[in-house]
């Protein structure tokens, strides 16, 4: 289990405060993880997803274009440009589609420009945990991500879809559909990311953290 924001370190405050002077840079490649296919649309693991597609109905964005094995979509949140991206090589393999698109698009320091949403099995469901920089944490995705990009001093959005008992078998939780009766909270849920999404392109993920982790 992570700390609470209180008890986060004090070099993560420093990387996230001096990552604000940066924060005005001209675009964002905002990336949600997820696995492609309607069997995956609404598992746990496909939170990013989820959420990109939330951003992206909410600003009227299309994310329809295919580019570095990714579904790619320009607009703009929060008066900042934007990618949203949808990575189509299954989580593992995220990393070679973010790394395809920062370097096509010249992005010369990733944790200015980098944003990543992911779902996290070791936070209670719904919270939230923003970061400036962090490992893994057991999540492929990200560490396909830290592998290809060469650094974990990028921003990050985790979601929590911790199990309220104990499970056997956390491969099949996690591709496991949200049941029926968490489908509300769910939006809730999406909802709330969005706007800490939104916190992070207008304040600056120091703010943000403050805000939005629980």
């Amino acid at each position: 289990m992570q700390l609470p924001i209180a008890d986060c370190k004090n070099d993560e405050f420093f990387i996230a405060e001096s990552a604000i002077g940066n924060w005005q840079l001209a675009m964002f490649l905002i990336v949600g993880l997820g696995n492609p296919g309607k069997e995956y649309q609404r598992s746990r693991h496909n939170l990013g997803f989820m959420l990109i597609d939330k951003l992206a109905g909410d600003e009227g964005i299309d994310v329809k274009r295919r580019e570095c094995q990714s579904l790619v979509g320009t607009g703009e949140i929060e008066g900042r440009a934007v990618k949203l991206v949808k990575p189509q090589t299954y989580m593992n393999l995220s990393g070679e589609a973010v790394a395809c698109l920062l370097a096509k698009h010249k992005f010369e320091k990733p944790g200015d420009n980098l944003i990543v949403i992911s779902d996290d099995l070791a936070l209670p469901f719904g919270t939230i945990r923003i970061r400036a920089r962090g490992s893994a944490g057991g999540h492929n995705g990200l560490k396909s991500i830290i592998g290809a990009v060469g650094t974990n001093e990028f921003a990050r959005l985790r979601i929590g879809i911790q199990p309220e008992h104990s499970i056997s078998d956390a491969k099949r939780f996690v591709l496991d559909l949200f049941p029926g009766a968490a489908r509300a909270e769910v939006e809730k849920i999406l909802e709330r990311s969005a706007d800490a999404l939104r916190a992070i392109l207008h304040d600056g993920v120091l703010k943000a953290m403050t805000d939005y982790n629980e």
